[in-house]
């Protein structure tokens, strides 16, 4: 028994990587309860999508409101750019689940593209423009030409199967402190918006890690809808506590940065490659390993955005 699994563990060792065995169903993680190959309810897929809709919007949203008013742009631009960093990830993630790597993998805005973006507004051919409107829209332009540039290099290397030849040599071990890093970059932008208004953030926080790490131990009879749904769950309270702050007159009285921060009619919206990012979700959704020609075949499909 011992001499068998050892040659066959030597003749798995002498295939090529795109021959790799697919991972059984019952090697589906612990914690995962759908994998690609047992997808949830239509009624619960609704629910799980809407809710990484509302996690990706977080990003969605800081993105343009960081850079959009050092472009000059006002509350209506920063509400249009949302919108088509929205509309932009949905097309995009259909072209990556139709055509990509046909994984269930979400694309959204990339923060990394943010220092380049700023480089761009800092320019000196758009520092002499005295209308607002107009030097948005010129930044804008010359964003959007940057972006198709390094799209059509990633196109390149993507379809043309460059990048094959990289992804031959990585592993899931490669791609962990990738997918660790690009969570880590997050906090720079999200934990100092947390602290402008730290009194709705930081129950937030606490109402999250609530619903997703402990209920679920201490009320078995309901722990996959706490665990599987806590965002749902902590949205809207804490948009309900922030609501009744604004309208009981906590921030009446306070500094007009505090009040942009903390109340909730306030934001005038109303009115890197991903290699390793795939590796993981091919893993979480317990689906074969995917072969070096199909990870560039999905950075070809990816374009200019992010997978989350």
């Amino acid at each position: 028994m011992a001499g068998g699994g050892g040659g066959g563990g030597g003749g798995g060792g002498g295939q090529k990587q795109d021959d790799l065995a697919p991972h059984p169903v019952k090697d589906q993680l612990p914690g995962v309860s759908y994998c690609i190959t047992s997808p949830p309810p239509w009624p619960e897929a609704i629910l799980l999508g809407f809710q990484h809709y509302l996690v990706m919007l977080g990003t969605t949203v800081i993105i343009p409101t960081a850079l959009v008013p050092q472009m000059g742009g006002n509350n209506e631009d920063k509400a249009v750019v949302i919108q088509t960093l929205l509309f932009v990830a949905g097309i995009n993630t259909l072209l990556q689940s139709f055509f990509g790597t046909r994984l269930p993998a979400v694309i959204g805005g990339s923060y990394t593209f943010v220092l380049p973006t700023i480089s761009i507004i800092l320019a000196g051919r758009y520092t002499n423009e005295p209308d607002p409107h107009t030097k948005f829209l010129k930044i804008m332009r010359g964003t959007q030409g940057a972006l198709i540039v390094a799209s059509a290099l990633q196109i390149i290397v993507g379809f043309s199967g460059l990048w094959r030849n990289v992804a031959r040599y990585l592993s899931p071990l490669s791609a962990a402190p990738l997918i660790a890093l690009v969570g880590f970059g997050l906090y720079e932008l999200g934990f100092p918006s947390v602290a402008k208004c730290v009194e709705i953030g930081l129950p937030e926080l606490i109402l999250l890690v609530i619903f997703a790490m402990y209920l679920p131990h201490t009320i078995h009879m309901m722990k996959s809808i706490f665990d599987r749904f806590a965002v749902l769950f902590t949205i809207p309270i804490v948009w309900l506590y922030a609501y009744l702050l604004t309208v009981g007159g906590a921030y009446r009285n306070v500094s007009p940065k505090t009040q942009f921060h903390c109340r909730t009619d306030r934001s005038g919206l109303i009115g890197g490659e991903s290699t390793g990012s795939f590796i993981a979700v091919s893993r979480f959704a317990s689906a074969t390993p995917l072969p070096p020609s199909v990870l560039s075949r999905g950075v070809g499909w990816q374009v200019h955005a992010k997978l989350d």
